[in-house]
């Protein structure tokens, strides 16, 4: 099987270097020279120059799978695809676009014969190692065609992917993901902050966390990495107290009010990212820590 990837950043590097290494040939683009030559050389990406060069390189059922920014990148790349696909072929949008676009932008493709399929990406930088949560949305007859792909970029062929339903419900899940993801890691964040405050107990936040992970509750992945991360530094001296948002929090916190469903935990998590940019404190730098452990996100320093 082949198809192309446009895009090779942290995600899309490794997700077209899995797909080489589960023996799907894989075609990519990026504008970054670097990367693309470092990956024809250690696994045997197929090059191309541009997008309509790495498209032509593709035989029969052409299947295109974009990493990219969410918006204009996004949606410009679709239109420039479109005149270089025929009838049948697949478009996969595996960004964290709004799941209004990939529906608006499904039923366009659809127009002119062309596929569509929007796949939440979940697994960040470790990825390439341990597989990805994919959540995707597609037409059964899209999703047929793409689950050779699907089965070898998840953590094993039957679990970890999932067509959970039309286009757009793929992009939706996944938003709802990371708005779960916001709650939990403020929650966490908050707890840690306040047993660093108990001065006269003196705990040791890494050998907290670190027993945490084992046998408790809230043991998690995101418990993983935040014990890992205070081994080295409890005080997380050289991170800013500064903690970024993608989008999805905003979007999952817009549904609830369209829904009229209440979601406090989810919409103060929000909040506190916003107040994070404008503020100082050690559960933000904790949040910020997070975020570069599981995705790689950048960490602004102090």
């Amino acid at each position: 099987m082949k198809l192309a990837m446009i895009g090779l950043g942290k995600m899309g590097g490794n997700m077209a270097t899995r797909l080489l290494r589960h023996k799907i040939e894989v075609v990519g683009f990026d504008f970054n020279e670097e990367v693309v030559n470092g990956l024809v050389t250690k696994e045997g990406l197929i090059p191309a120059t541009s997008v309509a060069d790495a498209v032509s390189k593709l035989e029969d059922q052409k299947i295109v799978w974009m990493m990219l920014p969410a918006g204009d990148i996004t949606e410009n790349q679709i239109k420039d695809l479109i005149p270089m696909l025929n009838k049948g072929d697949i478009i996969i949008d595996g960004g964290n676009s709004n799941y209004k676009d990939s529906q608006r932008r499904g039923v366009w493709l659809a127009e002119q014969g062309i596929g569509f399929m929007d796949s939440g990406t979940s697994g960040g930088i470790w990825g390439l190692d341990n597989g990805y949560c994919l959540m995707v949305g597609a037409t059964k007859e899209v999703a047929e065609a793409v689950t050779p792909i699907l089965k070898a970029l998840a953590p094993a062929p039957h679990r970890g992917w999932a067509h959970v339903g039309p286009i757009g419900s793929g992009h939706f899940t996944k938003m709802i993901h990371n708005g779960i993801e916001y709650g939990m890691m403020q929650a966490m964040a908050e707890g840690l902050d306040l047993i660093k405050g108990k001065k006269e107990f003196d705990l040791d936040l890494a050998e907290i966390t670190e027993l945490w992970r084992h046998g408790s509750v809230v043991r998690s992945w995101l418990l993983d990495l935040t014990a890992d991360a205070l081994k080295n530094d409890q005080a997380l001296t050289t991170i800013a107290p500064y903690v970024a948002d993608s989008g999805e929090g905003r979007w999952t916190v817009i549904e609830a009010v369209e829904q009229g469903v209440a979601a406090p935990v989810l919409t103060s998590a929000l909040q506190a990212r916003f107040r994070s940019q404008d503020a100082s404190g050690f559960s933000f730098k904790l949040l910020s820590m997070m975020r570069n452990g599981f995705g790689g996100h950048a960490v602004k320093k102090n």
